[in-house]
């Protein structure tokens, strides 16, 4: 009797094992958005208030910038990004990050949040 049941509960254990979860197998994870072109062209390296510059050619997927741009800010402050137009260098949006106590006192934003907001009618010359 005990052979059986250990047969049964390692057979129910295998099984557990091979399932996922997941009924669909065949779908694909999202591909990740591309990130276009830009340049940063200020990005301080002290204080709890730091500011990283960043140049763009258009303003197509500059939240995608901003989000690439915010991942890489790890040092415990608090971030302002600065969106600019290469051409003229006009103000396109603007964006903040909070990492740790001292981004979060210093941008408003809970530890890890970020808030992006573009400009209106904010254009890089044609």
């Amino acid at each position: 009797m005990k052979r059986t049941t250990a047969a049964v509960l390692l057979a129910l254990a295998t099984l557990t094992a091979c399932s996922s979860g997941d009924s669909s197998t065949d779908s694909k994870p999202d591909k990740p958005a591309a990130v276009p072109a830009y340049k940063i062209t200020q990005q301080d390296d002290s204080g709890t208030q730091r500011v990283v510059a960043v140049d763009v050619d258009s303003t197509k997927d500059m939240k995608t910038v901003f989000e690439d741009v915010a991942a890489k800010l790890k040092d415990d402050a608090g971030w302002f990004v600065e969106i600019n137009c290469a051409e003229g260098g006009a103000r396109l949006a603007n964006g903040k990050k909070a990492v740790g106590s001292t981004g979060a006192a210093a941008t408003g934003l809970d530890d890890g949040a970020t808030e992006f907001e573009p400009l209106p009618d904010a254009e890089c010359p044609a």
